[in-house]
């Protein structure tokens, strides 16, 4: 996945209307009728939304007779979770380097303490 793409998909999820959409797609298919139903904003409103969630490959289009619903394209969500994923290793990595010389930090300062102690 591209930087670019992966910067296009996190812009399109940084608007909570957005993540409210794409909570309800995780859900099922839905029209942007449907989809529109619980804003008080105008269909062509959430229809810019929708949008901005296909240019980034968040959502798809299917076409069933009439209707047009619109489809959550999960994969993505893999591709955000690994790079994510790699990131959070890093974090832990880090996290246990620390915790592991803030441990031998204390068990110095026992040592000493203790040898105070027994002078």
């Amino acid at each position: 996945m591209s930087e670019d793409r992966l910067s296009r998909v996190f812009a399109a999820l940084a608007d909570p209307t957005r993540r409210d959409i794409v909570a309800r797609l995780a859900v099922g298919d839905a029209t942007v009728g449907q989809l529109a139903a619980p804003y008080e904003v105008s269909i062509q409103a959430v229809s810019k939304h929708l949008k901005v969630l296909e240019d980034a490959g968040l959502v798809s289009r299917s076409q069933d007779a009439q209707r047009r619903p619109r489809h959550l394209e999960a994969e993505v969500f893999d591709l955000m979770t690994a790079w994510i994923e790699r990131y959070r290793r890093q974090a832990e990595e880090r996290y246990r380097r620390l915790d592991a010389v803030l441990a031998a930090m204390d068990d110095e300062n026992q040592t000493t303490i203790n040898k105070g102690a027994a002078s």
